[in-house]
């Protein structure tokens, strides 16, 4: 059958909703941290406490369509199938139905609204072991559907079984995972060579003990079948970036380079690559807990996806900015606006970051690109060299560590980025000389303050003033991004127990704005941005915007501390090498100082 995406993602809801469940939508992309991922990989992960026996305040019968983001295999994305954004299609009983209802609803959502043949769909289940039985329970409902016997397959733990490993407790259980052929017209596929899968149901119904496993009184199941993929495989298609979801983007990309995507390989896999990564991008600051660009945590996954994508778009010879910007255009109006609503009210916004990082990194990209040459042109020029004056010797294959790092630190490529450059021509990195040269960096950054420095307000040279120093960069840059850009630091004094901070503002702040400011430096300190130390002359400071708080003081060489492109400053510090390192931030008084001065009393918890 052809169906758009909008209507395999309504007829799914609209299905299970008529099996009383209700629709709990979408949560964020972005893991909260009690799942110990960066990202929503899976339908079911923002639910696993309600699966591990909380109950949940809209009932036992649930279902949504939730975004995921997968980045694991980044550099997969260019061919026919891997993506980073997907949506996941769910379902899932907490304690109510199980295995009889579930198989047949399956059946049916297949065969009865999404037109499979019956004779066609094949099943696996769990083959059993020492520790569980043969789930010869899930194959007889299976074949009282109808599925013929040589159609269901039993396979080992490895396949159809799940639970969360290392953990003790936990409900686990076997899966039933659904196949149906690639091409459907073959008279005779092959199982699993010629075979799809098209999604699977979980059936949580032991609890794992150090001893082995125990029946769980309450069962649980958790159903998860991929919305990409299923759009894929109804609409009879082999390439993911032809249905409508990358259509219109696919549509821009062949319009702005005068290229057509069927072209020639290179192309087509430019514009796969663009697409995915903007698209990625769109959902990521534009998600409800929103992130930017950054060189650390999930802001770091996110800058390696922009950057990556803008250096495809030179080789389509396209303009990173207004191409990134084109296609977000497409996907918040035409693909996933409805779907998600928080994109259309951001659209301004995530424009204005996608091209204020196309355009940050484009100023750095030919020149980084001309630094990599030199590193490939310099392995190429020694073993030319070595190899006439010896006949046994071995090429060097590996691009150092410490140029890694330059390219890292002067020109913002993502180790990554460099990595894969360095595959195409043949080469490998030295990672474990690029953590050390990084480390040497952070250690000079933290501890390069010299005596007869000023001390910028501390009374003492503490670990715990040194942070509470560092928290006064971000104030700081928090207040202008909040009151004004006009705000500037007029004082400080810190001990090992609070800090005061002055700063010019004609009137009281308002008790959203000190929640607001609070809450701004709470998210960088969560993002654990590297404090990064380089020392300039004063005019280059001036012209890479760095905020001088006392000019006075500055000679013609000055130290600069940067956090992320967060709060840029000049200062002889000392500071921490990361902001994750401060703990919590909170405003305890906000004063006034003196005529049009404010005061800001905080502590770090």
């Amino acid at each position: 059958m052809k169906i758009t995406s909008k209507q395999l993602r309504e007829s799914w809801l609209r299905f299970y909703e008529g099996k009383g469940h209700v629709n709990v939508g979408a949560v964020s992309l972005i893991g909260d941290g009690t799942t110990g991922v960066m990202f929503n990989v899976a339908g079911m992960q923002p639910l696993m406490p309600y699966l591990l026996g909380k109950p949940h305040p809209l009932g036992k019968r649930l279902c949504n369509v939730q975004g995921c983001v997968r980045t694991v295999d980044i550099e997969s994305v260019g061919d026919a199938s891997h993506f980073t954004f997907f949506e996941m299609m769910g379902n899932w009983s907490l304690g109510d139905y199980f295995k009889k209802e579930k198989t047949a609803w399956t059946f049916e959502i297949l065969t009865k609204v999404y037109g499979l043949e019956k004779d066609k769909l094949c099943s696996t289940v769990f083959e059993g072991n020492d520790a569980a039985p043969r789930d010869e329970e899930t194959a007889g409902f299976l074949k009282a559907l109808g599925i013929a016997p040589e159609h269901i397959f039993y396979l080992p733990k490895s396949d159809n079984w799940w639970e969360l490993e290392g953990t003790v407790g936990t409900p686990c259980g076997p899966d039933n995972e659904w196949f149906y052929p690639i091409d459907p017209e073959n008279p005779a596929p092959r199982f699993p060579e010629d075979y799809v899968e098209i999604g699977n149901d979980v059936y949580m119904q032991y609890r794992k003990t150090e001893e082995g496993y125990v029946p769980l009184e309450n069962k649980n199941v958790d159903t998860g079948f991929g919305l990409d993929r299923m759009l894929l495989f109804l609409n009879g298609l082999h390439d993911g970036y032809q249905t409508d979801l990358f259509a219109g983007a696919i549509s821009a990309l062949e319009r702005i380079s005068g290229k057509a995507y069927d072209a020639d390989e290179g192309a087509r896999k430019a514009m796969r690559i663009i697409a995915d990564h903007t698209r990625t991008t769109v959902m990521l600051i534009g998600d409800v807990n929103g992130i930017l660009p950054s060189n650390t945590g999930a802001g770091y996954i996110l800058r390696r996806l922009m950057r990556r994508a803008i250096r495809y778009c030179r080789q389509l010879a396209v303009e990173p900015a207004s191409t990134m910007s084109a296609v977000a255009e497409v996907f918040i109006d035409d693909v996933y606006g409805e779907a998600y609503p928080l994109l259309t009210e951001k659209k301004a916004y995530i424009l204005d970051e996608i091209k204020k990082e196309a355009e940050r990194f484009e100023a750095m990209l030919e020149k980084g690109m001309a630094e990599f040459e030199k590193c490939v042109a310099g392995i190429a020029r020694k073993n030319a060299f070595m190899a006439q004056k010896d006949a046994s010797y071995v090429p060097e294959t590996i691009i150092g560590g410490k140029q890694a790092f330059r390219l890292y630190d002067t020109y913002g490529f993502p180790l990554e980025l460099t990595e894969e450059m360095a595959a195409e021509r043949g080469l490998a990195v030295d990672k474990e000389g690029f953590d050390a040269a990084f480390k040497e960096h952070q250690e000079k950054s933290r501890g390069d303050v010299h005596a007869g420095e000023a001390k910028g307000g501390l009374e003492s040279h503490s670990a715990q003033a040194v942070k509470y120093h560092t928290a006064t960069h971000l104030l700081n840059a928090a207040l202008k991004q909040v009151l004004s850009p006009d705000v500037n630091q007029k004082g400080s004094n810190i001990t090992d127990e609070r800090m005061r901070f002055d700063f010019n503002f004609p009137r009281a702040m308002t008790p959203e704005e000190v929640q607001a400011v609070e809450a701004l430096v709470n998210e960088k300190i969560k993002e654990d941005i590297p404090v990064v130390y380089k020392e300039m002359s004063l005019d280059e400071a001036r012209a890479e915007h760095f905020v001088g708080v006392f000019d006075s003081k500055y000679g013609d060489v000055v130290k600069t501390y940067s956090i992320g492109e967060f709060s840029k400053e000049m200062c002889g510090g000392p500071h921490v090498a990361h902001t994750g390192e401060l703990g919590h931030f909170k405003i305890v008084k906000e004063q006034s100082s003196s005529a049009g001065v404010r005061r800001i009393k905080a502590i770090l918890e």
